[in-house]
């Protein structure tokens, strides 16, 4: 039996993400959050577990992230660090950092703006510095599903391979894509850090021949992990080496994982 374990964000999904640097207010959309969080091991990137059109995007804009997250009981995970870090870890980390919910919103407005998809496949979260307690850049991400998918998803289950999504994107939003996609949300690893991936994918080879098909760094552990592990370029951004070294498989376009034989 074989099973495809596919990301999400830039592998499955046309990715457009803002991103707000907070120590000079610059809102940029050409930078990697994953990248911005390996450039210092000192920061965990941050996702928030609800929707940014309704909760995050209606908050009093001048409240402090810390006081926002506490008061309305906002549940969040971190979706990629260098070293295992605990929700307690976060809220103790930020609780006296001034950042307000305005620059969360900030990057909310510029993906609105772009005419992106922010109700699938999107969430809002902030990189925080654990050792100096700030919250240095906010996020916001929305993306349009690449149009070969739908067409991929079927072939592969019509070959009886099963498929599963294993990604540090929120919970809400990948079930929407598991429903758009026809896949079963029980098959759907949410808010899956690196190392949570590679669990993932270790768990799966109990059962199946697994191939791992990600974009970034917070895929390498799963790509090493997996029988047979697929770069994908689609995205259009280049990747760190490290990323390149541990894949089997490099494409361009999510289409040429049906020509791989595993």
């Amino acid at each position: 039996m074989k099973a495809v374990v596919f990301d999400n964000s830039g592998t499955l999904i046309k990715r457009y993400r803002a991103i707000k640097d907070l120590r000079n207010g610059v809102i940029c959309d050409n930078v990697n959050s994953i990248d911005i969080v390996d450039h210092d091991k000192n920061r965990a990137l941050v996702v928030l577990q609800t929707d940014p059109s309704k909760c995050i995007n209606k908050a009093r804009p001048d409240q402090t992230i810390s006081h926002f997250l506490k008061k309305n009981d906002v549940k969040f995970d971190v979706s990629y660090s260098d070293s295992d870090i605990g929700k307690n870890e976060i809220l103790n980390a930020i609780k006296n950092d001034k950042s307000c919910m305005r620059d969360v919103q900030d990057t909310y407005c510029t993906v609105v703006e772009k005419h992106y998809n922010v109700h699938i496949c999107s969430g809002s979260g902030f990189i925080v510095n654990i050792k100096s307690g700030k919250i240095e850049f906010t996020i916001t991400a929305g993306g349009k599903i690449f149009k070969e998918v739908p067409y991929v998803i079927n072939e592969l289950k019509n070959r009886g391979i099963k498929i599963f999504i294993a990604s540090g994107d929120r919970k809400i939003s990948l079930e929407q894509l598991a429903e758009f996609i026809n896949i079963p949300k029980k098959n759907v690893y949410d808010t899956a850090n690196s190392r949570r991936k590679k669990e993932i994918v270790s768990e799966l080879k109990k059962k199946y021949k697994v191939m791992m098909v990600g974009n970034s760094s917070n895929d390498v552990l799963a790509l090493e992990e997996a029988d047979v592990g697929v770069l994908t370029l689609q995205q259009g951004e280049i990747p760190p080496e490290k990323v390149h070294g541990t894949a089997d498989y490099v494409i361009k376009n999510i289409k040429d994982v049906l020509k791989i034989d595993f």
